[in-house]
């Protein structure tokens, strides 16, 4: 396996942060149920559990090789789900990256993966870090 020097780990996630940002608003998460896709293929079956606005830029730090995401406000949910992963597209709606979200151990962490319609949803952290 390849190590990157941390300044290129940071340059690559600051491009990460750079396409979550680009567009005339916030980039956005939303959060799905079921099996995740390839990576920005089409979402079928899985059913949109909630869907989040970035802060404006989304990135609070980026260092040490992890890009730590500003607070995203808590939505009300669009439906009954178990939150399994969540797809970031910019203000336009264009993919930009794929995650695995959780209560636990997952990239983006929620308040609870047992989502209810009309319940609040809560991303208490989110980070990316490169390998």
């Amino acid at each position: 396996m390849i190590a990157l020097a941390d300044a290129l780990k940071n340059a690559r996630l600051q491009a990460l942060a750079d396409a979550i940002d680009a567009g005339s608003g916030p980039g956005v998460l939303n959060i799905y149920d079921g099996t995740r896709p390839a990576a920005g293929a089409a979402v079928t079956t899985q059913t949109q559990l909630a869907s989040l606005a970035f802060a404006a830029p989304c990135a609070a730090d980026i260092s040490a090789g992890v890009l730590t995401f500003d607070a995203i406000a808590d939505v009300m949910a669009l439906a009954d789900g178990a939150a399994s992963w969540a797809r970031i597209t910019d203000a336009a709606g264009a993919f930009v990256a794929d995650a695995d979200v959780g209560e636990t151990g997952a990239d983006i962490i929620i308040s609870q993966a047992q989502i209810y319609s009309g319940g609040q949803v809560s991303v208490t952290a989110a980070s990316i870090t490169e390998p």
